[in-house]
């Protein structure tokens, strides 16, 4: 799914990569007298056209710290901010596609996609940037196709287009990636590249696959339980050695992947 922003959101779509800072974000759930903290004090600096992964175990806040970076949630302490402006409501400096791309059934791609562009954007205009988008994921054939009539990993590469058609500054993926088989995961994920090459932006990617982040970040960041144990913090930045594409069976990697899969509470690989 592609969030669609608001109309009454004033500020101006981009071509241009941002960069995000969460500075001493907290985020907290349930009544007054019954509150869980999820997020506590997280402050991290991405820089403009970065690609960062964010790992960890189920339930430590990933997904909230992504919404809040798309103004889908207010955090209870600290903020966001994108390019150095607080990010105060739902921004149109920011695009979401989520692990389901939950395309309208009734829509051809071609119109799929467009629901993603400015609101701004003339007819012509428009029409080109679809067909360019398509073509990128390489789609462009199947444009007057609907959602039943082509595969998962397909109507995926819709959703991202779909996302890109706002020519977001932030592209934020919330395990975009989750419910594919492993061999159309690993197409995407090279697709994710291509598009990135093509177009950047900055990118914080929601996963849990150690691999995947390692093949697809600049640095993963990685969410875990403080010393006091209430709520998840920075538990660790990690940059990513190499450049992209990567060798999935470096070395390098293979010592950083045990590192990491540590830090996650998975030991002996």
């Amino acid at each position: 799914m592609t969030v669609v922003l608001a109309p009454g959101s004033t500020q101006p779509s981009t071509k241009q990569a941002l960069g995000v800072h969460f500075a001493g974000l907290g985020r907290s759930f349930g009544s007054p007298t019954d509150r869980r903290t999820v997020l506590r004090d997280v402050t991290v600096e991405v820089k403009p056209g970065e690609i960062l992964a964010i790992l960890g175990t189920s339930g430590c806040g990933k997904s909230t710290l992504l919404r809040a970076a798309a103004g889908l949630d207010i955090p209870d302490s600290g903020e966001v901010l994108i390019d150095g402006t607080p990010v105060t409501g739902i921004d149109e400096r920011c695009a979401v596609a989520f692990q389901e791309p939950r395309l309208l059934p009734w829509h051809t791609l071609q119109a799929n996609v467009a629901i993603g562009l400015p609101k701004s954007s003339s007819a012509s205009a428009g029409k080109a940037r679809v067909l360019e988008l398509l073509k990128l994921v390489g789609l462009d054939t199947f444009a007057k196709h609907r959602p039943r009539e082509v595969s998962g990993g397909m109507a995926q590469r819709t959703s991202l287009a779909r996302a890109l058609a706002r020519n977001p500054g932030v592209l934020l993926l919330d395990e975009p990636f989750g419910a594919l088989d492993a061999l159309t995961r690993i197409k995407m994920q090279d697709l994710l590249l291509d598009i990135h090459r093509a177009q950047p932006t900055t990118v914080l990617l929601v996963t849990h696959d150690v691999d995947e982040a390692l093949q697809l970040a600049d640095r993963v960041l990685v969410l875990g339980r403080g010393e006091g144990g209430d709520g998840s913090t920075v538990a660790e930045l990690v940059t990513v050695p190499g450049s992209r594409p990567r060798d999935r069976n470096a070395s390098d990697l293979g010592a950083l992947r045990s590192s990491l899969l540590s830090l996650l509470g998975v030991t002996g690989h």
